[in-house]
């Protein structure tokens, strides 16, 4: 098999890889903001509970995370421009069919088949880079752009979403991904040049049915977990089938000629601590976005623009940072910046505790622009070292891998703190209801509509002259949920600074190929293994 070697790629044609690369990225990550921000309108015109939300967003990461994984080793194997265009017509059929939805289970399949798409898309993309640009000094100036262009699509997607749902109706977010997701389909069949590995891989189907398996059952247990009880047996069965699916996967993958993921890539510091820090971060943050757009929407009353403005202080920051991170990478070790990025966003999420019902514009805005500020100095280096830690033959692998744990932390993330949220603030709603006055049947009213169909449903309630004393102490067991959820995102974030400060313990660890043999003959673990 004739394979394109990358030095013999022309100028032109490495610039409309990298092109295209950007664009593909920037398909992927449109729909997280775009759809977080939009969630309480949902919420309103579907007669959404807080679970259902959360599968909202998770219909969109879980088959991001089941399905990345295969979408690197199919690129691999059959060719990565294959792959890139798959996933931007599954996008842009995912978009379509949430633009159509009349329910909240069509929506959920809409964003199935954009997760799907991501799913294609985020490996892909990061080979393409990788194959075009083989020296590592170089491909990590690219891939600060790619990490620019994912910022990028983070920071429109809520100002996106907030004209829209403030003029139209609230399905027409996903219509600027149709045009975007087939004019680069169209513009890839021309200008995007093949590429795949070197050496012979195949699909592994045994390690991706288990991880599929793995990945949605846990979401799903978790999910259920906190809208019902953890106790309740379809819970204890899914967190179970977590776990056992979890144990074959890992013996699948230790068996395997072919894995998918080769395990024996976690022996390398880097690349273990990358994994780790991107699993935790995400799960941290993606719920911190998730209970985040809720406060906006349901405390402070806010219209999806005014809500969408306050989370590009987040988005916006981080794309500031993003291209002079992806610069510094040669002159700041990546220990420094991901521990220093994820500090200074721990402190950010604790310095948010104190948001009350009347907070204002400004006050927040100072929180979250530090918040995006640190999220820009951690996702360059953080992707570009887990690239780097390979030969770029298995760029592919790596990417995919880095990813595949990233948004399995991100599936978590809405999971997880959602099920915080509710609970806490169910339980202490009796509580602010007395307070408040509001004792008796339309206590219990209240507190039942909570239990059974979300916080959300309160706010649709007729109580009369009671209505202002109920959204009221509402809105303060919100806060209260709100301020466990806080706790525990800016816990989880230290934590993962903590992984990265012990990991990425070189002293001046910068971005070389040392593991692949560049500089001093070592083998990667990969090869090792092989």
């Amino acid at each position: 098999m004739n394979v394109t070697t990358p030095a013999s790629a022309p100028v032109e044609r490495r610039a409309a890889t990298i092109v295209m690369a950007c664009l593909g990225v920037f398909v992927a990550y449109l729909p997280v903001t775009t759809v977080s921000v939009s969630l309480p309108a949902l919420q309103a015109a579907l007669n959404a509970s807080t679970s259902q939300l959360s599968w909202v967003q998770d219909a969109f990461v879980l088959p991001m995370a089941a399905f990345i994984l295969t979408a690197g080793v199919f690129g691999d194997v059959h060719g990565r421009k294959k792959v890139f265009q798959a996933g931007l017509l599954f996008s842009a059929a995912g978009a379509i069919t949430a633009l159509c939805a009349h329910s909240i289970e069509v929506v959920w399949a809409g964003q199935a088949l954009a997760g799907i798409g991501a799913a294609a898309l985020l490996p892909t993309t990061l080979a393409l880079i990788s194959h075009a640009v083989p020296d590592h000094r170089e491909r990590g100036k690219y891939i600060g752009i790619w990490a620019t262009c994912l910022m990028a699509a983070l920071a429109v997607g809520p100002v996106i979403a907030g004209v829209v749902v403030e003029h139209f109706s609230w399905r027409w977010i996903y219509l600027p991904t149709v045009p975007v997701a087939l004019l680069s389909v169209a513009v890839a069949a021309r200008r995007l040049s093949d590429s795949r590995a070197p050496h012979g891989r195949r699909l592994d189907w045994p390690g991706q049915l288990t991880a599929t398996l793995a990945i949605t059952a846990l979401v799903y247990g978790v999910i259920e977990g906190g809208a019902d009880s953890f106790t309740d047996v379809k819970v204890l069965v899914a967190l179970f089938t977590a776990v056992a699916a979890g144990v074959a996967f890992v013996l699948a993958e230790r068996r395997s000629d072919s894995p998918m993921l080769d395990l024996s890539l976690f022996r390398s510091p880097a690349f273990t601590a990358t994994t780790l820090v991107a699993m935790i971060s995400f799960l941290a943050m993606i719920g911190f976005f998730f209970v985040l757009s809720l406060y906006f929407g349901m405390v402070q009353r806010l219209g999806t623009l005014d809500a969408g403005w306050r989370l590009l202080m987040v988005t916006g920051a981080a794309l500031l940072v993003g291209g002079p991170a992806g610069r510094l990478m040669h002159r700041v070790s990546a220990r420094v910046m991901i521990t220093g990025g994820l500090l200074l966003v721990a402190f950010s999420q604790f310095a948010l505790i104190g948001l009350t019902a009347d907070t204002s514009f400004a006050s927040v805005a100072w929180r979250l622009a530090l918040l995006g500020l640190g999220m820009g100095f951690v996702m360059t280096p953080m992707t570009a070292t887990a690239v780097a830690s390979v030969p770029y033959q298995l760029a592919g692998m790596a990417a995919a891998g880095n990813n595949a744990f990233r948004q399995v932390g991100g599936a978590l993330g809405p999971a997880v703190l959602g099920a915080l949220l509710s609970t806490r603030a169910v339980d202490a709603l009796p509580g602010h209801l007395t307070d408040a006055g509001v004792t008796g049947a339309v206590q219990d009213r209240i507190v039942t509509t909570a239990r059974t169909d979300g916080l959300g449903a309160v706010a649709q309630l007729d109580l009369g002259p009671r209505t202002g004393q109920a959204l009221g102490a509402l809105g303060d067991s919100f806060l209260d949920g709100l301020r466990l959820c806080l706790i525990t995102a800016g816990s989880l974030t230290l934590l993962a600074a903590l992984v990265a400060a012990i990991l990425l313990r070189t002293p001046r660890e910068r971005l070389t190929l040392r593991a692949a043999g560049h500089t001093t003959g070592e083998k990667t673990p990969a090869e090792q293994n092989a």
